[in-house]
């Protein structure tokens, strides 16, 4: 049975695509509508295949930043843009996220697992300001359990790495097998949380692909943002 629940923060809580489509329509014109959403995905996997440069000193995080929109463009095909103009996009991009909203879907799923009185709790991957800058804008507080918030950079490790998650049962009180994981990404939520034995929540509302190569190991994939609070109700409906 399961008594305890763990999200994800960007893209799970809130709508992260929101606030880069603005970046890039202010900084970076020549982007296409049609062609947004396939640069997020190409900036989202390349954020998360390099952050793990910056955790182990190997790049600086400006030049992370730097990179995964420079070579998302590239990605797609357009010109290539100059380091100023990813430095200021990375500005804008920050700005952007000062503004960001909790998904009302997602607000009635954490009112409904306070109400139950379940344990909540945060993973993130990410640097620590930068992180923690969103759990306060989004008002995790309110619902997270005791402050309950993990940010990779503030650990030495981060998803998929399962020892995220297993400092994360050592800190949070939980129990593996009872802990249920909700987050978008394959790579880093599902087959982290797995690899910890913990059971895991696909939050697939990008219907993204399983990658090539890998196992539909998640225990329930949902699609659309609408799926969450009945799915989770469900679940934990005392």
């Amino acid at each position: 049975m399961i008594n305890a629940i763990v999200f994800d923060v960007d893209d799970t809580i809130y709508d992260q695509q929101q606030p880069f489509r603005n970046a890039v329509h202010r900084i970076i014109p020549l982007v296409e509508d049609d062609d947004m959403y396939d640069l997020y995905i190409r900036f989202r996997f390349h954020s998360d295949e390099t952050f793990c440069k910056v955790t182990n000193g190997e790049w600086t995080l400006t030049y992370m930043r730097n990179y995964r929109i420079m070579e998302s463009l590239k990605d797609l095909d357009y010109p290539q843009i100059t380091e100023d103009t990813a430095l200021e996009f990375q500005k804008i991009y920050e700005e952007e996220l000062d503004n960001i909203v909790m998904h009302a879907t997602v607000l009635e799923t954490l009112n409904f697992l306070k109400s139950q009185d379940i344990p909540i709790s945060i993973i993130t991957n990410g640097p620590t300001d930068h992180q923690y800058k969103k759990v306060v804008q989004l008002n995790l507080n309110n619902w997270v359990k005791d402050n309950n918030v993990i940010i990779s950079q503030a650990t030495g490790f981060e998803k998929p790495d399962r020892r995220i998650f297993q400092l994360a049962e050592k800190e949070f009180n939980l129990t593996a097998e009872k802990t249920l994981y909700v987050g978008d990404s394959f790579e880093n939520d599902v087959i982290g949380s797995k690899s910890a034995g913990w059971k895991s929540l696909w939050f697939n509302h990008r219907n993204r692909k399983i990658p090539k190569g890998k196992q539909a190991i998640h225990d329930i994939e949902l699609t659309s943002f609408d799926q969450l609070a009945p799915t989770i109700k469900a679940i934990f409906a005392k």
